[in-house]
């Protein structure tokens, strides 16, 4: 078979001239000239058969840079475009798959990874729901119920990150009612909600508690007895969480400053004092409970006042107890103190189980009209007893009232 090279000159049909291409870029700059100039490509046409008016064939251009050949050279002519006063209209009845994907907006993997993820309901814990779950292995899940549903909110509000340090003051006019046990209930629930530890902070002048009520008096006397007096006294040298561990006692999670057992140093805590102690705590705990003892007036009272961010007021269902707690929220909003008293809590704890002759919902409608919230804390050995106080042995009830105050008072720090 003969080899055909590009530069070998053809014979065109019918005498026609012999045409020389020398490059293939010559080749395709005589293609290009080819082409019929226009706006854009000449859509191709359907076969007279599949045209329902077919119009008469339009005359024809020849093709640039041939000669007219007669019939032959008119055949194999490109049709001239029409020169008509508007362009030609293509529609499309729906976009293709391209355009659809092109002009649908991308998900976010990362902001909205619940786009891609079925959301779950939660598993439900006790009760029926609870019982049906585990007996199907998970495969029948009806949810938490409205019991559980309010635990998982309490829990939520508790848990609510925090940007800075605040201050919680427990105080009250009369002793006995409760004061140090809800200091203690609220850290421990604070400390087992919340991801940062909670510290609280004894500035009992009369010798307090707080530290015994949390550990049980055995374990603080054979732990080593710094106090709050033992911090001030080197509070230069405390430049980090360690240095100040040496100073603090632990109940689980929760961090506490014994207040001074000497009854002749414990009144000497001074409003400058108290607060040197809160700059210090408020460099690394951004929860703090304040046990402030009884009454309003000692020295330290100025400086917890000034620097606290809610108060919790202790009353009891006995009449001088609900008297003494209006006392003290109307002393406050007559010194400067207003904010504090609108936003109280206050918490009655039911210690000595009064005598049925007392009218409960009396006194807490007398009280729960000056405050921002009232919750009530049930009788309960656990508190009553004056010793220990840890969750495991508290009742449901009273343990969902100290999860009430802790709620309430993470809520007042805004």
């Amino acid at each position: 078979m003969p080899a055909v090279t590009p530069n070998t000159p053809r014979q065109n049909d019918a005498g026609s001239p012999v045409t020389r291409r020398t490059s293939w870029a010559e080749a395709a700059a005589a293609a290009d000239a080819a082409k019929p100039a226009g706006p854009g490509p000449v859509p191709a046409r359907l076969p007279a058969s599949a045209q329902p008016d077919a119009e008469p064939a339009a005359p024809v251009a020849a093709v640039p840079g041939r000669a007219a050949q007669g019939d032959a050279a008119q055949d194999a002519a490109i049709p001239a475009p029409k020169t008509t006063s508007e362009a030609p209209t293509f529609r499309r009845s729906r976009p293709t798959v391209a355009e659809a994907i092109a002009d649908s907006p991308v998900p976010d993997f990362i902001s909205s990874p619940g786009l891609f993820v079925k959301e779950q309901k939660p598993r439900p814990v006790g009760g029926f729901r609870g019982a049906m779950y585990k007996l199907t292995g998970g495969a029948w899940n009806m949810g938490p119920g409205p019991k559980q549903r309010q635990e998982d909110e309490l829990a939520r509000r508790i848990s609510r990150q925090l940007q800075g340090s605040y201050n919680t003051a427990i105080l009250s006019l009369k002793g006995g009612i409760g004061k140090t046990s809800t200091t203690v209930g609220v850290g421990l629930t604070l400390a087992e909600y919340r991801g940062d530890a909670p510290c609280a902070i004894d500035a009992n002048p009369d010798s307090g508690d707080l530290v015994e009520r949390a550990l049980g008096e055995g374990i603080y006397q054979q732990a080593s007895p710094r106090t709050i007096t033992d911090l001030l006294e080197n509070i230069e040298s405390v430049d980090s969480l360690t240095a100040l561990a040496r100073y603090m006692h632990h109940a689980g999670r929760l961090h506490l400053i014994a207040g001074e057992q000497d009854p002749e140093v414990s009144d000497s805590l001074t409003a400058e004092e108290y607060l040197r102690i809160r700059k210090l705590i408020s460099s690394y705990y951004s929860v703090a409970l304040t046990d402030c003892g009884t009454g309003v007036t000692h020295n330290a009272m100025s400086g917890i006042l000034q620097s606290a961010d809610n108060l919790v007021i202790a009353a009891g269902y006995a009449v001088s107890g609900a008297k003494r707690a209006r006392s003290t929220l109307q002393w406050l909003a007559s010194h400067g103190y207003e904010d504090l008293a609108r936003n109280a809590i206050v918490v009655i704890t039911d210690k000595d189980e009064v005598s049925n002759r007392v009218d409960k919902d009396a006194i807490e409608e007398h009280l729960a009209g000056i405050c921002r919230e009232l919750i009530a804390v049930p009788h309960d050995r656990g508190v009553a007893d004056g010793d220990l106080v840890t969750l495991d042995v508290l009742k449901p009830e009273t343990r969902r009232a100290y999860k009430e105050i802790a709620a309430a008072i993470v809520d007042g720090y805004r």
